[in-house]
């Protein structure tokens, strides 16, 4: 049975994952432009060999953070449901996780675009 407490969680789960996903996509922008100034500068092939493989670690944790969002996500949308269905419609958890679910749906929108 869902309760008020699991959709806190999950809700924050979400959220804790959005903000990992944004960290990483910085990130990657980061090691990008620190790679091309280490090619522009003609840096030693070593130190750019390992700053490549810097920024591909940080590249596959993206589609990670997407996987785990998704995961999350269905969770979130279970939990709500049935809490719905238990006509607990008013608590101000339950209209925090409808916004967190949407602020996830419109990110995937965006991206997929």
């Amino acid at each position: 049975m869902a309760t008020i407490r699991n959709l806190k969680i999950k809700s924050g789960t979400c959220k804790r994952i959005i903000k990992e996903l944004h960290s990483y996509e910085k990130e990657v922008e980061r090691e990008a432009a620190k790679t091309a100034d280490m090619k522009e500068k003609g840096a030693d092939p070593y130190d750019l060999k390992q700053q490549e493989n810097v920024l591909a670690e940080s590249r596959m944790m993206i589609p990670d953070c997407r996987k785990r969002l998704e995961a999350s996500l269905t969770d979130l949308k279970g939990t709500l449901a049935e809490l719905e269905e238990s006509n607990q419609k008013d608590a101000p958890e339950i209209l925090e996780a409808q916004s967190t679910l949407a602020e996830v749906e419109q990110l995937f929108h965006t991206t997929e675009a």
